[in-house]
């Protein structure tokens, strides 16, 4: 059955773009008309630009006309969690506090979109901060698979948008989990970077260590294209590495023969879910049959690194916010004021602690991608989450380190991973799964993901969504 064209892939939509066979100015005019029908229900932007979308897509069709094209982003309507500067533009990072604050320039990687061509539909809702709740004032994205269960957080707005067809990819970032949490949730493909891999610069911080910046999409290529565009050193940014970038479409393009995928039997089953455990399963079947080679591995201790996280967060955090917080506090919403005074508290012992632990989780993390390419593993150990069960995580905080435990250990190590729909539930809810690389080596997260997604098709798998607003 042929994609519906607001659910094409990225790459698809920019052949056709490139061919002409279609032009970026009537793509962006369906995109914005679908965005008034549909997103009042599901409330994944925060802000539309449909002016600026507008002329953006007009100048990419005079360009692509005059043989001046920019590669595969070029026409293509993306959106961005509102936690990038866009000039000109409200940018309030899920907060009130900010509502007012429209930047004078962009984020680097909101200006390396508009270089590639993209069309910037608009600005997309995320948690407050991009912590763990939005804000008492802020009313939540909704999961376009069904209203009562969980977006993922915190990038909760890109994932529903892309996942609805609103966009044909976004940009995320992920401190703790959110890219993968939504991207699991929405049957979506999500690549969280390398840290470094992606300059930070003119991106709100909520923990600068654990910050990462990545793309959201519909297939491991997309996310490849995605990254491409966005990647590489930034002097505005000292932390960005200076690594060359790789061409992860020529990546992606690969097979996956003689790839070593590390299996740590005793993590990926312990108080994982049957449905989940059959994702697993039904995966590792796939790269056999594509030729890479399953290694039994031991993945070392993650508990130490999943209690540290939230203090670590919590110091990092305060810092990011001290010129606000405590003295605008009332603004703020109870999760995150909550952590902002945990980061306070913390002493410095306590928190150089910290640190020592996670170099020895990272040396540890690194010399494994010494007897593997690859690391197969779920990115949390049951299946879709209601947002009944989400509302009792606060009451819970063994729920809550089960649905860290698969996610945060990367982002205290800084290894990329790329997060694949794999299943599904009873419900028909997406399950997904995650491969881990050696630092920096997106390249073999794309082409891998590439590889399962030619033989598999639950990457294709789309919410079915009506408009009920009344004309």
């Amino acid at each position: 059955m042929a994609e519906a064209p607001h659910y094409l892939e990225l790459i698809e939509l920019a052949a056709r773009l490139e061919a002409r066979e279609i032009s970026a100015l009537e793509v962006t005019r369906a995109q914005l008309d679908r965005i008034d029908a549909l997103d009042h229900e599901l409330g994944s932007y925060v802000h539309v630009m449909p002016e600026t979308a507008i002329a953006e897509a007009k100048a990419a069709d005079a360009e692509i006309a005059n043989g001046q094209y920019r590669g595969p982003l070029h026409g293509v309507p993306i959106a961005l969690k509102d936690l990038f500067w866009t000039k000109g533009i409200p940018t309030a990072a899920g907060t009130t506090l900010h509502r007012d604050f429209r930047p004078g320039e962009d984020a680097t990687v909101t200006r390396r979109i508009r270089d590639a061509g993209g069309v910037v539909l608009g600005k997309l809702q995320l948690t407050e901060g991009a912590y763990s709740d939005h804000h008492p004032l802020v009313t939540p994205p909704r999961n376009p698979w069904n209203r009562n269960y969980w977006p993922g957080i915190s990038s909760s707005g890109s994932a529903v948008a892309t996942a609805a067809g609103l966009c044909f990819g976004s940009l995320g970032s992920d401190t703790g989990g959110s890219i993968r949490w939504p991207c699991a949730a929405n049957g979506l493909t999500g690549l969280k970077p390398s840290w470094g891999r992606v300059s930070r610069h003119g991106t709100f911080e909520l923990a600068a260590t654990l910050d990462h910046i990545g793309p959201i999409g519909r297939s491991a290529v997309d996310a490849g294209v995605l990254l491409g565009v966005i990647a590489g050193h930034d002097p505005n940014d000292p932390t960005s590495l200076l690594n060359p970038v790789p061409d992860y479409l020529a990546a992606a393009a690969r097979d996956v023969r003689g790839l070593r995928i590390g299996v740590d039997a005793a993590w990926n089953g312990e108080d994982v879910d049957v449905a989940t455990r059959h994702v697993l399963a039904d995966a590792i079947d796939a790269f056999r049959a594509l030729g890479a080679h399953t290694v039994n591995v031991r993945f070392p201790d993650v508990e130490p690194a999943i209690a540290d996280w939230t203090p670590n967060c919590a110091v990092e955090a305060a810092v990011a916010h001290e010129a606000t917080y405590p003295v605008r506090k009332n603004e703020y919403g109870p999760i995150l004021g909550s952590l902002l005074e945990a980061g306070r508290a913390l002493s410095g012992l306590d928190y150089q602690k910290i640190l020592l632990r996670r170099l020895a989780l990272r040396g540890q993390v690194t010399a494994l991608f010494e007897t593997i390419d690859l690391l197969l593993i779920p990115v949390h150990p049951f299946a879709p989450l209601t947002l009944a069960m989400i509302r009792t995580l606060g009451e819970q905080p063994d729920l809550i380190a089960k649905l860290q435990r698969y996610t945060c250990p990367f982002d205290m190590t800084g290894h990329p991973t790329i997060t694949l729909p794999g299943g599904a539930s009873a419900d028909g809810l997406p399950i997904a799964f995650q491969l881990v690389a050696a630092h920096l080596d997106e390249a073999t997260l794309v082409r891998a993901g590439a590889a399962f997604q030619r033989v598999t098709s639950w990457h294709r798998r789309h919410p079915s969504l009506t408009s009920r607003r009344q004309h």
